[in-house]
This record gives structure tokens, sequence and C-alpha cells, in this order.
């Protein structure tokens, strides 16, 4: 597929332009389970790449209403930025080629960046979270970890605010200027405990003083009648807003990482 022309943005907001811009498919992502098309978008003489998920190629899931996931996925970028941490990239809900859909802004990810890693032996090094063992062929097993860093640690509690029940490793992008993004929220804000990730090093410890402050933040957004409650209030249901709600409470009220419920599998399949 051919990448449009990266023109540096001007006068035009990044979001403006997702929303009012023509938007012109360049390509299919093959390897995802859902309708995903990497496209351009122009508006007033910008253009700049980005990945558009039509709600009619979404494929049905038993624990999820039909035809969501899109909202679901500009819901999650909601709260990112209400947050003040911008974890995921800008995200609208707007028309396109084929029908509704999520169009957010493309990602061009750091591979050098090392953010997940296999390693020998029961305990990880100094700067690194242990996960859990992983099966590595041949009767062998080796022990799953991921950075400690700040960044991640932040989308952890991102993650448990949302209720993400994705968040592989594949869904990590580094991006310029030390920033690091996740995609793919489409199975998140559910009413039920849901949360699959590979961010576990932090479980049951302290949240930082940041994080507090964050999400003290985030419940008064949440209350009834402000301006992030009433944009999600058309994105989900009104029990998954109230259980979102409950969620940023029971952070705050025990002042720590969420541990496994051990109801749910707590990693996601496949992990990357």
């Amino acid at each position: 597929m051919s990448a449009p022309e990266r023109i540096p943005p001007r006068s035009v907001t990044t979001v403006e332009l997702l929303t009012r811009g023509e938007l012109t498919v360049r390509g299919q992502i093959r390897d995802a389970s859902n309708a995903v098309l990497y496209c351009s978008v122009a508006h007033e003489g910008e253009e700049v790449p980005c990945v558009y998920k039509p709600v009619r190629g979404e494929r049905p899931l038993w624990d999820f209403p039909d035809g969501t996931l899109a909202q679901r996925e500009v819901a999650a970028y909601e709260v990112s930025e209400a947050t003040g941490w911008g974890l995921v990239p800008p995200t609208v809900l707007r028309d396109g080629p084929f029908g509704e859909g999520m169009c957010q802004a493309w990602i061009d990810g750091e591979p050098d960046t090392e953010l997940l890693a296999l390693v020998d032996g029961e305990e990880p090094e100094a700067g690194w979270k242990a996960i859990g063992l992983a099966e590595v062929g041949e009767g062998r097993t080796a022990l799953l970890v991921h950075a400690d860093d700040e960044r991640l640690r932040r989308l952890a509690v991102l993650d448990a605010v949302i209720n993400n029940a994705d968040r592989k490793g594949g869904h990590l992008l580094p991006g310029g200027g030390g920033r690091l993004y996740g995609i793919d929220h489409g199975v998140t804000f559910n009413t039920e405990n849901k949360l699959r990730t590979l961010l576990w090093g932090w479980a049951g410890e302290p949240l930082t003083e940041e994080a507090v402050t964050v999400l003290k933040g985030l419940q008064e957004s949440l209350g009834p009648g402000a301006a992030l409650a009433e944009r999600l209030g058309a994105l989900i249901t009104p029990a998954e807003l109230d259980a979102t709600r409950a969620r940023v409470a029971v952070l705050l009220e025990t002042g720590r990482h969420p541990e496994p419920s051990g109801e749910w599998p707590a990693i996601p399949w496949p992990p990357v």
C-alpha cells in the first residue's frame, strides 16, 4: 500500500483533520481480526495517514453488543485526553467510504524500543517487571517481563479505568519524542471486570501520586453533567458509564494497581 505524503500540521488540528478531511483508502491491514483500512485524510492542503475501522467490518463478539467497537475506541481516546497523558492517538467517529467507523491518526512505532522481553530465571533484572512464565517450546519456559517504564505504568492505570480486555504487546507503539501510545481499544468499558493485559508488573503496588491526582480529576470529570461524562454518554451505555465511575472510585479507595481477579484470563491471547 502506498503511503500518503506527510505534510506537517499548520493551522488544522489533527482531530479536525480526521473529522472533516477527505478519507482515501490506501490499503488494508490483513492480520487484524476486524476490518482495518490504512488511509489518508486530507483537508485544507494538509494530509496525514490514518486508520479507518468501519463498523460494518466488526466481527460479532459474545460479550459486547454488535456494532459498538468503534465507539469504544473513541471513548478510550476521550478518557486518555482527560488524563492529560495523551496515551491514545487522536481518534474520532465519522462517516467514510464503507460507512460510519473509527478514524485514528497513524503512529509510526520506534522498532528499536524494547518494552517486552523473555528472560531466563525466576526474577526480572533491574528496570524490568515480571508478567509471568511463558512456554517457549520443547518443554522450556521463560519469564515474560515488561519494562519498568512510567509511560507503561500510566497506560496500566488507563487500562484499569477503561477495563481494557485486550492489552497485547502489539498494541504498544513507542512514538517519536519519547511518546508511547496504546491502540486497539474496541473491547473496553464492559460492565463486568474483563481486564486482560501484559502490564501486570505493578499489580498490588501503590499508585503513584501522579496517578492519584489524575484519577481524582477523572472522578470529577465523570460526574453527572460534566463534559467528559456527556461525551462518553454518547458512546457507551449508561451502565457502562456508571461502571467506569465505579472503577475510578475503587482505584482511589484502594490506592493500588488492580490485581488479576481470577474470574477471567489475566493475559490476552496471543499476548503479542
